[in-house]
């Protein structure tokens, strides 16, 4: 791949890197959203967040918000895999989504975007989605991080905004620096939630917590695998592993 633009928004400084196949927005070197002609998964973080809108009471859910939308990654695997979806996103950064919608072909999607702050407008809405996906995080000078902190209000927001049977999936950036979220979260999630499961794959540095009534295991992605016609499609999904948090 090559670099091809260096674009500075209100709120990120992101390079835009391109094959023949494929486009990459990077920031700090990290890879920020993926798009690919031919295939879908990457083995990081949006495979997981792709995944864990399967695992709710509704194996094909009706409904999906995603606050913090970027590229659109985990929203491409979902189209795929669900075509009659329909996509609610809220990002703050109108440029980066503008950015999404000419280099990674967004539009062809589907999905309604709203563009604001996703935790102001979350407590303004009364809407109810099948699958809730929490994946605000903002770059800082040296690397990511999550805008706010839980808190009574922000959690009841979240679950307000869950359909009866669905679920709330949160990703988490894990490693050094990031411990003290990752386990907050854990805690926050089990205390409220029935059931909480955890998904990982072996390429990421994120975990994604799935919280609800009920929540399904890995033989629930199995059912999906078929939708998937590149080898390399099938090894990332295959490697997702789905735990019980306790």
């Amino acid at each position: 791949m090559r670099r091809t633009a260096t674009v500075h928004t209100r709120h990120q400084s992101l390079e835009i890197w391109k094959s023949d196949l494929a486009t990459e927005f990077r920031v700090e070197g990290a890879v920020h959203a993926f798009h690919h002609r031919r295939r879908f998964l990457t083995g990081l973080a949006w495979d997981m967040i792709a995944a864990s809108a399967l695992l709710g009471s509704n194996a094909r859910p009706r409904s999906v918000l995603m606050l913090g939308l970027a590229g659109g990654t985990a929203f491409r695997v979902l189209r795929h895999l669900l075509p009659d979806c329909q996509l609610t996103a809220v990002d703050i950064d109108p440029e980066i989504v503008d950015l999404a919608r000419e280099h990674m072909d967004l539009d062809s999607l589907g999905i309604e975007v709203v563009i604001g702050d996703a935790y102001a407008w979350l407590a303004k809405n009364r809407r109810r989605f099948d699958v809730v996906i929490d994946d605000i995080y903002l770059a800082g000078k040296t690397d990511v991080f999550r805008p706010r902190e839980w808190d009574p209000a922000l959690l009841d927001h979240l679950r307000r905004a869950i359909a009866p049977g669905g679920v709330l999936a949160v990703n988490l950036v894990t490693g050094k620096g990031h411990r003290t979220m990752q386990s907050l979260t854990r805690r926050i999630l089990r205390e409220n939630f029935p059931a909480v499961r955890a998904l990982k794959s072996a390429e990421a540095q994120n975990e994604v917590l799935v919280a609800g009534e009920a929540v399904s295991n890995k033989r629930r992605l199995a059912g999906f695998a078929a939708a998937f016609s590149d080898w390399r499609d099938h090894m990332y999904w295959d490697r997702i592993e789905v735990t019980k948090v306790s």
